[in-house]
Parts: structure tokens; C-alpha cells; sequence
């Protein structure tokens, strides 16, 4: 059977192919040859065909086909390049990292609620309206029919519960989402799935040299996340996508996405205290900023929020004439028991106010009586919607991996099973987010049962996932088996780690949730450089100013050992030595009892130089000792739970 595979044109200039057959279940001959090449007279398989394209969605990191719709697994219309696109390619810069290097000369390296460096005479609005303008999107906004969210903890969430049930109603769907984790393009999802790396770069590049060939004293390059949101506006037009789903970056007022004037809905998540250097001290100032994305008469909806922000949400809207509507948690009668995707008791309010954003968003577009008399549901949700609840992504967040490489015990050793080493990654880093993050946890690990795996991970011999419904069953654990929780923490310094901290543990304790040790260390990501996936992680570059580390170290053992303040327990009393790149020997094992703060010695923390050294000492430990499992809380920052990704990955 001979199968029709289209280029893609790369940097390696041997081509990457798209796999352009539903249903190939034979060998299939490479039928194109690029000029000047040799002959690739060759037979693959399917999965030969996979190895070829990285980028294929059957290679998508963390996500299985299972999870994607109908539609969206029948790829080859979604991601194929146009001929025009392919020969507009080969005449720009292609290199992934080249893009990379270019995004990184855009930060401003300006710190969190300094005032702007940009030079020039406009706001930002002004400018981001500017470059739309240069790159002729301004007067295609409007046709995105957006799906606009702000909030301080569960807008990212939200997103992903609208982005899946759009996806299942039958639309072509764009989002927009920050930060990314691994991958810049983890930002732009068409239809379920990254971007691919030569769409990216054809976009990238187009939206790249336009306002280069535009800048003046007055309007310079954008900084990075204005230049991201006009480059996923510029996708999602050129992508024809049929609703845009947009994620607020940082507050809403004066953020890059609000450039937006014309959204088809408007949805506020859960306000809390974040970002106050930038947003305000109180709650009503930062809800003043998030209810800057409300436009007039256009439709909004709102969670319920303390009264001191509902008060600030509800006079916008009245002064706007929005009919805003806050929307209960849904409960699981409404959603005929199903499980939702997304992990947390929290994520029944953002799946919620995600149903009620693409009601709205279809009854606004004339859809909404229509499928919900094609499902003949009333009072319950349509199928697509339950489908969505059930499949959306978002990773990060409340998200559970098994190590693999840690892991012999699908063998047996000694007749015993080894040791495992499951990481639970939750990038909380407000007050509010961590109070979930330690619901969370604490639930998750009671489970015994059941424990995420990835679909990397196969039975030996077989190469057949052992999953059960996507999760790893541990329904045959040896009852002696020894389960530890590590705390693997870091946050940025202009957060409080007191109050994070505290509210972590004492969302945990009452529980039963104690860790038994503590691992402060910095991340890998730097705020100076945007990398790529396949960026190279230093793994012998070891942090040499660890200062904040010793002081979330402090902060943490004042709360073990239950000391109010630095006066009772006195910085000098840990010694800020740089440590080496893995904890002594008996860490792990050692009782807390033997704790001498009066010699600056603890048992239950450490400060450790080196996250992938980190890494590795966990994994070496649950393969030194058989009857062991380490349950390691990843947390306190996206940017450390990124990194962690990224290691335990590859």
C-alpha cells in the first residue's frame, strides 16, 4: 500500500513526514523524495513513521491518544503545511533554538513591580494595539470569538476545561496559556495539541521580522509575553481556529491580552492574594484589576469570591451594564459521576465556571439549542461537555508521575519488589492555591490503589503499558512497603515563604500528612533565557548563592519545631554553608529527634545545590532500598516544577 506522507521542510533539511493515513495497519512506502537528496528507499512502519516526526501527537509528552477526541486524533488537515507555508519556511531562519535565543532578548530583566523600562511615549495597550496593527490582526480580533478568563489561582484550569469542551462540541480551538513548563509552545494549542515546531517557527518569524522592520525610538520590540500574545493571536487567525480560549497573564486591567475588545464571554476565577507588588495589598484592589477584562454588555461570569472582592466584581459590572452571574460549584449528579481530568476538590468550581463560559459562548454564537437537543439533555450537561470534564490537560497542576527510571520493580529483586519513587507536582505559590495543594496531597497519597504512571512505562518484555484507565494499579503492594513524604520546595523571593509554608503544612498535619523531610533547592530555569525541550540542562552547574534556600530552610524548621519568630529561632543556628550536590548519606533515614538547633544540625531538612544531583539521589535511594517508597510534593513554584519535569522525562 503505498501512503502519501507530506514534508516538513527543517533545519536538518532530511525533512520531517506527517503520517497522512487514517487507517494505515500496513507498511507504508515513503513516497517523497526532496531534490538533491538521496532516495529513501525505505519501508516503515507506523511507528517508524513516529520517530520521523517528533513533533507527532503520538509522541505528544504526557498525553496518551486516549485522551485527545475523535477529531482531534485525525491530525493530517490540523497540522499539515500549505505549499505556500512550506516554501515561505525555507526562506526564514529555522533553527528551534535560534527562535529560542530571539524570545530571550525580549526580557526586559526587570524585577516583579519595578516600573516599566520600555522606552517610548505609548502605554502598553497602545503599543500591544500597535503591533497588532503592524502584523494586520487588529481588524481579525473580533472573528477569534474569544473566551476571555482572569483570576489568581484556577484560570489556567479553567482554560483547559473550556479548550476540551469546545474541542468535543465540534470546534476548532485555539488556546493560550502561561507559563510554559518545557516548551515555549506549550503555550499555543490548536485543537488539543502544541503547536508544532516548523508551524511555530513559520509564525514566529513572520511576526518577528514585521515588527522588527517597524520598531522606532517610540515603539521598540514588544517585551516577551506582549510579543507571546500577539504570536498566539497571529496563530489562531492564521490557524482559522473557531473559538480562541485566552488566559490573562497577570491581572487584567493593564495585561497584554486585554488588548482584546470584543471577547464573545468574559469568566473571573478564584481572587486571592498574588502579585501584590504589581495588583495591591488589599483584595478589593487586586479584584479591581482582574474586573478590568470585563467589556461593556458582553457576558461575564464569576465564581463566588470573598465579599470584599465580589463588591468590587459586581459595581464593574453594573457600571459596564455586564450581566455577570456566579456560578456554584458543580456537583457530581449534574456530571453523571464521571471523573474530572484535573485533580483537586478545587476543580469543580473552575469546571464549573468553564461550563458556564461555553454555554454562554454557544448561546451567543446561535449553537446551544442545537446541541443540547441533538444530546436531549436539559437539566444534565450535553456528552461533549462530560467528555471534555474528563480529558482536559493541563500539566503541573495537581499532576501525579511515576518515576520509571527509578523503578525495577516490574521485576523482582531478592524476591522483593524495589522501591518506587512517585512525584506529585502542583505549581501552587499563593496562600490559597497551597491550601489546595495540600488537600490535594494529602488525598492523593491515601489512595493506595491507585498512582499515576506514564505511558512511557511499560511491562518488561511485553512493551504493554501497565495502566488502568491511565493509572497505575497498586492493588498488589506488599503491605510492608515503607512510604516517605519528601517536600521538594522553592518560590520566588518575592513571595512570603512563612505564609506559604504554613499554610502547606498546616493544611497537611491535621490530615495525618507529615513529611518526613524537607529538600529546599533552586531551580534550573533562569529568568534571563526561554528554552526550548530539548535545551541542554547543566547538570554539573550547582547553584554557588544559596541564600534563599537557608532562609526557606529557616522558615521551614521555625514551623516544625514551632518557633514564632526569628528571635526564638536565630539565623545563626543554620549553618549557610554551600552543601554538597546531594544530602549526607543518612538524610533520609535519620530521626528527627536528633535535631540540634543549638549546633545548627537538622533531621528533617536540607538545602541541596543541585536539582538534577537531587534527582538522582532520590532515585539512587528507592533502588538502594527495595521496601521503600518516596512520595516526593513538588511545589511553590512552576518554574521548579518545569524543571523537575523536564528531568525526570528524559
Amino acid at each position: 500500500m503505498l501512503v502519501h506522507l507530506k514534508p516538513y521542510l527543517s533545519q536538518n533539511l532530511l525533512g520531517r513526514f506527517l503520517y497522512h493515513s487514517k487507517n494505515c495497519q500496513v507498511p507504508c512506502t515513503l513516497a517523497w523524495k526532496p531534490p538533491g537528496l538521496l532516495s529513501f528507499g525505505e519501508t516503515l512502519y507506523f511507528s517508524g513513521v513516529r520517530e520521523l516526526h517528533s513533533q507527532m501527537i503520538f509522541r505528544h509528552q504526557g498525553f496518551s491518544i486516549s485522551q485527545a477526541s475523535t477529531q482531534t486524533v485525525e491530525m493530517e488537515e490540523n497540522n499539515m503545511m500549505t505549499e505556500e507555508e512550506t516554501v515561505q519556511l525555507t526562506t526564514t531562519p529555522t533553527s528551534y533554538e535560534s527562535a529560542m535565543d530571539a524570545l530571550s532578548s525580549l526580557i526586559t530583566r526587570q524585577k516583579r513591580g519595578d516600573p516599566s523600562k520600555i522606552a517610548g511615549t505609548y502605554s502598553k495597550l497602545d503599543r500591544m494595539s500597535m503591533y497588532t496593527q503592524i502584523l494586520g490582526l487588529e481588524k481579525h480580533l473580533a472573528g477569534l470569538k474569544i473566551i476571555h478568563v482572569a483570576g489568581t489561582k484556577g484560570k489556567g484550569s479553567t482554560c483547559a476545561f473550556c479548550e476540551a469542551i469546545m474541542r468535543e462540541c465540534g470546534f476548532r480551538t485555539g488556546l493560550f496559556t502561561s507559563p510554559h513548563l518545557i516548551d515555549v509552545r506549550e503555550r499555543f494549542r490548536i485543537n488539543g495539541f502544541d503547536i508544532t515546531e516548523d508551524k511555530f517557527l513559520l509564525y514566529f518569524w513572520d511576526c518577528w521580522n514585521q515588527l522588527k522592520k517597524n520598531v522606532t525610538d517610540d515603539l521598540p520590540m514588544p517585551p516577551l509575553f506582549q510579543f507571546l500574545t500577539v504570536l498566539a493571536f497571529k496563530i489562531f487567525v492564521e490557524e482559522k481556529v473557531d473559538v480562541a480560549i485566552i488566559e490573562v497573564g497577570l491581572g487584567g486591567t493593564n495585561d497584554s491580552t486585554n488588548v482584546i475588545k470584543d471577547p464573545v464571554v468574559c469568566g473571573i476565577a478564584s481572587l486571592g492574594m498574588d502579585h501584590m507588588e504589581s495588583l495591591g495589598h488589599t483584595l478589593g484592589e487586586i479584584a479591581t484589576h482582574k474586573a478590568g477584562i470585563l467589556k461593556p454588555q458582553v457576558p461575564a461570569f464569576s465564581v463566588s469570591q470573598l465579599s470584599e472582592a465580589m463588591d468590587v466584581l459586581r459595581e464593574r459590572a453594573n457600571k459596564l451594564m455586564v450581566p455577570l452571574e456566579v456560578v456554584e460549584p458543580l456537583d457530581h449528579e449534574k456530571i453523571n459521576g464521571i471523573k474530572l481530568s484535573l485533580a483537586g476538590d478545587h476543580q469543580y468550581t473552575n469546571a464549573a465556571l468553564a461550563v458556564s463560559l461555553c454555554k454562554s459562548w454557544l448561546q451567543t454564537t446561535g449553537n446551544l439549542e442545537k446541541l443540547f437537543q441533538q444530546d436531549n439533555q436539559i437539566d444534565g450537561l450535553p456528552e461533549p461537555f462530560l467528555k471534555g470534564l474528563s480529558t482536559a490537560r493541563l500539566s503541573g497542576r495537581a499532576q501525579v508521575v511515576y518515576d520509571c527510571s527509578s523503578s525495577s520493580n516490574l521485576s523482582m529483586t531478592n524476591g522483593e519488589t524495589s522501591g518506587d519513587l512517585i512525584f506529585y507536582l502542583d505549581g501552587a505559590h499563593s496562600p490559597e492555591s497551597m491550601e489546595a495543594c495540600g488537600r490535594w496531597f494529602s488525598s492523593v497519597i491515601k489512595d493506595v490503589k491507585d498512582q499515576s504512571f506514564p505511558h512511557s512505562c511499560s511491562e518488561p518484555g511485553t512493551g504493554k503499558p501497565i495502566l488502568e484507565n491511565g493509572f497505575r494499579n497498586n492493588g498488589n503492594q506488599p503491605a510492608d512497603k515503607i512510604s516517605k513524604q519528601i517536600l521538594l520546595f522553592n518560590c520566588m523571593d518575592v513571595r512570603d515563604p512563612q505564609v506559604l509554608l504554613q499554610k502547606l503544612e498546616s493544611t497537611c498535619a491535621p490530615s495525618g500528612t507529615h513529611f518526613s523531610k524537607a529538600i529546599f533547592v533552586p531551580s534550573i530555569s533562569t529568568y534571563s533565557k526561554v528554552t526550548s525541550g530539548a535545551s541542554v540542562i547543566p547538570f554539573d552547574s550547582p547553584a554557588k548563592d544559596l541564600t534563599w534556600q537557608f532562609k526557606l530552610q529557616r522558615t521551614w524548621e521555625r514551623i516544625i519545631h514551632g518557633k514564632a519568630s526569628d528571635t526564638d529561632f536565630p539565623e545563626k543556628t543554620l549553618k549557610n554553608e554551600i552543601p554538597e550536590g546531594f544530602p549526607h548519606s543518612k538524610f533520609l533515614n535519620e530521626d528527627v529527634s536528633h535535631c540540634n538547633p543549638a549546633e545548627g544540625y537538622f533531621a528533617c531538612s536540607s538545602v541541596v545545590s543541585s536539582l538534577p544531583q537531587t534527582i538522582n539521589w532520590l532515585r539512587h535511594c528507592v533502588k538502594e532500598n527495595p521496601s521503600l517508597k518516596l512520595q516526593v510534593l513538588v511545589t511553590g513554584s512552576l518554574h521548579l516544577v518545569g524543571d523537575v519535569l523536564k528531568l525526570i522525562r528524559r
